[in-house]
């Protein structure tokens, strides 16, 4: 999108605006990305401890509450938009470029609070590969092609970049939330047996005499073998 910016008339205010806001945004993420990690991590324990319904009830209530904060950061986005930017620069044009855009960022978090969160129950579930395809799709298929049409070709300027974003952010949440909604979480739990215990494992385990006790050294061999 910073590249993007360098193309629009008069590059230096889009480039800096678009500084303030990839900084808001990214603090914004601190919060849902935190949350992703843990309910991937708890989502992850509660399979692998063949608790498909304890590990579903995480996932709910994860992505109820990546919601709220969706909704939170959306309110703070617009709440600020007109001072945001003096915290960074005194110029007007780059404060206005801001104000102006920020309320799409508010509509953006929305999306982008559930799809993160999302994504760590998907990871939770080792599907990592799902996640990664459904953000590759969300943002390079639909979030690109949308930002540079209504930029360029619309006419949208600045703001359209952003109005691309939150077409993927959206997208993204959508195919997010339908995977999780939709996972077999019996399977899954299932699945995580066998990919915890998938094989045979001999585990050896030599004894040695001492003095008298033992003429010659004892080897166990114990099998471990997944149901």
């Amino acid at each position: 999108m910073t590249v993007l910016c360098g193309l629009l008339v008069n590059p230096k205010t889009p480039v800096a605006a678009m500084g303030i806001l990839i900084q808001t945004t990214s603090l914004l993420y601190i919060f849902p990305s935190s949350l992703g990690f843990a309910v991937s991590t708890r989502v992850g324990n509660e399979l692998g401890s063949n608790r498909p319904k304890t590990a579903r009830l995480s996932a709910i209530i994860a992505v109820s509450f990546a919601g709220v904060m969706g909704m939170t950061a959306s309110a703070f986005a617009w709440g600020v938009s007109d001072v945001w930017g003096m915290i960074f620069t005194n110029d007007m044009d780059i404060i206005k470029l801001t104000a102006a855009a920020l309320p799409i960022l508010g509509l953006c978090e929305l999306g982008n609070c559930p799809q993160t969160v999302g994504c760590g129950v998907v990871r939770g579930t080792a599907r990592p590969s799902k996640a990664a395809n459904i953000n590759l799709g969300a943002f390079y298929l639909v979030g690109t092609p949308v930002a540079v049409g209504l930029t360029f070709w619309a006419s949208y300027g600045f703001c359209g970049l952003w109005i691309g974003l939150f077409a993927a952010q959206i997208c993204c949440a959508a195919m997010m939330l339908y995977v999780v909604a939709t996972t077999d979480w019996e399977g899954e739990a299932k699945r995580a047996r066998k990919l915890t215990c998938s094989e045979g494992v001999d585990v050896v385990i030599t004894a040695q005499g001492n003095g008298d006790d033992l003429a010659e050294p004892f080897v166990y061999v114990v099998t471990v073998a997944a149901d």
